[in-house]
């Protein structure tokens, strides 16, 4: 296929594709799709190998966000049943870190409800970042507190933060029909002002909002323009009591095309399976490794994700393996430009797709949150999944499946062990 011949090419070389080509990905068919796959695998295995690294998200402040973003479960005016909460202390958050980092995992993402930061916010999160630090001196933090204001980046970087995250989500030209209370261009602000603070810069998107195929190739160039070190995908977790609950317009293969573009078009960075993986993906999630060399483990910010223990054996048996905190995460051309990732030089890590946090959304100003995963319960799969014994009923990619989607009870801000 000489379209895939011509976007191997240009991945190797750091070349951006047209936007015609681009295009021409999420328009391939199903026949093609081990192909495109197998194409941009090669892509990703150039510039990142066969390691896979893990993030690992804390909510710090939960619910209650005055930003009306409709895809998030923690927005003004949701009627999402999810876990409500104030900040968290800095020794309880270092205490929830610790389970990620003990199953795994080499950075975390610090989240937190909310347009943006006050400058106590800020020193609050420092507090946090000096505390995971000192019991863990190798560990990436990535900050996902919203909208940014002047000076802030800086603080947190002083404090010891790795990275910031902060997801255009979608295209320009629609944003004003998922959010009202801010804009896509204060969203492109705070990203630079990242950037501009020596802070590796995370920032991604949401698939699944009902855009059209040009809307996510204006959303990854755009990306790609403002050239952050980690590229969060998220696919919409359609929260029950948000406006969006009922855009279920994903399917498994559709997922793997978003993932092969965002690949093919930003070939060197950080592509991060966010929220939505295992209620999208389902069964294919260990074909998007050979796409992104990066996932969340455990649960999101206000949903339930896959049992770490599955995720974990799912990339080994996907034969890829874990990438450890002594790795650099970048290619050598992109850690070695001084772009803040002290512990490794990785990328910024995210949240979620709807959930998800740092990279990954769901709501709002925080740029965060949502929409993450679900279920994995003790077996390690789908919320919602009906034993063996009495098989769910198959549905068409369209219809809605709130059954897939759990809320988290377990965790930071709860007395429970998370799942990690």
């Amino acid at each position: 296929m000489d379209l895939l011949n011509t976007l191997v090419d240009k991945g190797l070389r750091r070349e951006t594709p047209t936007r015609a080509e681009a295009l021409a990905v999420l328009a391939t068919t199903d026949d093609e799709l081990l192909d495109v796959v197998a194409a941009a695998g090669k892509v990703r295995r150039h510039w990142f190998g066969r390691r896979v690294k893990l993030n690992y998200l804390v909510n710090l402040k939960s619910g209650l966000c005055p930003e009306d973003c409709s895809y998030c479960s923690q927005r003004l005016g949701s009627k999402a049943d999810i876990l409500k909460y104030t900040w968290l202390k800095p020794d309880e958050a270092s205490q929830a870190a610790a389970a990620g980092l003990a199953g795994g995992a080499k950075r975390v993402c610090l989240v937190a409800s909310g347009r943006g930061p006050t400058d106590r916010d800020v020193d609050r999160v420092s507090d946090t970042i000096k505390a995971i630090k000192e019991q863990n001196e190798d560990v990436e933090v990535c900050a996902c507190l919203g909208l940014l204001s002047d000076g802030q980046a800086e603080r947190l970087r002083e404090a010891g933060a790795d990275a910031y995250n902060h997801n255009l989500n979608t295209s320009e030209s629609t944003y004003g029909e998922i959010t009202t209370t801010h804009t896509y261009a204060d969203r492109v602000d705070t990203v630079r002002k990242a950037h501009a603070a020596g802070l590796s810069a995370c920032s991604g998107l949401i698939a699944g909002m009902g855009e059209t195929d040009e809307d996510l190739v204006d959303v990854v160039f755009s990306l790609r323009e403002l050239d952050p070190d980690s590229v969060p995908v998220n696919f919409l977790i359609p929260f029950e009591g948000t406006p969006l609950a009922e855009e279920w317009n994903l399917t498994p293969q559709r997922c793997l095309r978003i993932l092969a573009m965002a690949r093919f078009v930003c070939p060197d960075v950080e592509v991060r399976i966010a929220g939505g993986r295992e209620v999208h993906l389902r069964t294919m999630q260990p074909l998007a490794l050979h796409l992104a060399n990066s996932i969340f483990l455990g649960d999101y910010l206000t949903s339930e994700g896959q049992a770490g223990k599955a995720d974990l054996e799912m990339i080994a048996d996907a034969g890829f393996e874990v990438e450890g905190a002594g790795e650099v995460t970048l290619p050598e051309h992109r850690a070695g430009g001084g772009r803040g990732c002290h512990a490794g030089g990785g990328a910024c890590g995210s949240h979620d797709g709807a959930e998800a946090g740092c990279g990954s959304h769901e709501g709002g100003g925080c740029g965060s949150h949502e929409g993450g995963g679900c279920g994995s319960h003790e077996g390690g799969g789908v919320c919602g999944t009906a034993p063996a014994s009495a098989p769910a009923p198959a549905a068409s990619a369209d219809e809605p499946r709130p059954g897939l989607v759990a809320v988290r009870r377990r965790g930071a801000g709860t007395d429970l062990a998370p799942n990690a």
